[in-house]
């Protein structure tokens, strides 16, 4: 086992460090206590899933080069010019990050994506090439989900344990919450599966714009269910094990240890040679 997930000696409660347990009756853990400590911990549910799934502009930056592309291409049907503009607005969103210096991996996926998609474009000269790779990405994606879950280490725990500042102690530690990650991992990889089952036979025999406009549509909607549904499940599930707390906790406590160690070491030192001071007068 890892330094992350290990069990410890005196193995804190499902609601981590410093947190108390939930319990039926009064106390530090009562009715009021558990409340309160429900909303905090869906609120900290919502926070990370917030930053780790980009949020409202993460959202709009995945959607506007796709529809810039599909509105231009209906328009004048000319791929060059789609596709450029495509690219362009992805670049344009990553400079204003980089400018406002703000998290830029949301916005560089946006543009590989983008550039992907424009390079197999350009290359077989059919414009549908362009949503190829993203339907590709999405369809491994949904098997990831799906295999890693049944492996008994679900991708969206992978995903978020870093941010929940819990790693995998989720894995061995806490098997409440492991179930709710695979639930989350079993709802995205269904809903991606789904969505792929809707746009593949498009690929096939709908036109550039039907597939443009069709798939522009399926962006969000997917995502918002399954990301509620991460929610949902998470917000049910205990509360995770801070792991980088108590590794903090582990090395201050090391560290009085040696302090502790070195003062008495030294009283030693020092007794010693009142001692043998004490000799030497004699």
């Amino acid at each position: 086992m890892t330094s992350v997930d290990k069990p410890t000696a005196d193995q804190p409660s499902p609601a981590g460090p410093g947190r108390h347990a939930r319990t039926k009756d009064g106390g530090p853990g009562g009715p009021e206590g558990t409340t309160d400590q429900a909303v905090t911990d869906k609120a900290v549910t919502e926070a990370a899933l917030f930053e780790a799934f980009g949020g409202v502009r993460g959202m709009v930056e995945t959607v506007l080069p796709g529809l810039l592309f599909v509105t231009i291409y209906t328009i004048n049907k000319n791929l060059h010019s789609s596709a450029i503009a495509a690219l362009a607005v992805s670049l344009v969103l990553v400079l204003v990050r980089l400018i406002r210096r703000d998290t830029v991996k949301h916005a560089f996926s946006g543009v590989f994506g983008v550039a992907f998609g424009v390079v197999f474009a350009m290359m077989t000269g059919n414009a549908k090439d362009f949503y190829l790779p993203g339907m590709l990405y999405t369809l491994g994606l949904a098997l990831a989900y799906i295999v890693t879950t049944i492996a008994g280490v679900p991708l969206i725990g992978l995903i978020l344990g870093p941010v929940f500042k819990e790693n995998l102690s989720w894995r061995t530690r806490n098997p409440g919450r492991k179930k709710a990650y695979a639930k989350a991992s079993w709802a995205w990889g269904l809903i991606l599966l789904a969505k792929c089952a809707i746009l593949f036979p498009l690929y096939w025999w709908a036109d550039t714009a039907q597939l443009g406009w069709v798939l522009v549509a399926l962006k969000i909607p997917p995502f918002l269910l399954a990301v509620y549904l991460t929610w949902v499940f998470l917000a049910k599930a205990p509360p995770p094990i801070d792991v980088f707390a108590e590794m903090e906790a582990e090395e201050k406590a090391q560290e009085e240890a040696e302090a502790a160690r070195k003062r008495a070491d030294g009283g030693a030192e020092a007794d010693a040679g009142a001692e043998a001071r004490g000799r030497t007068e004699a």
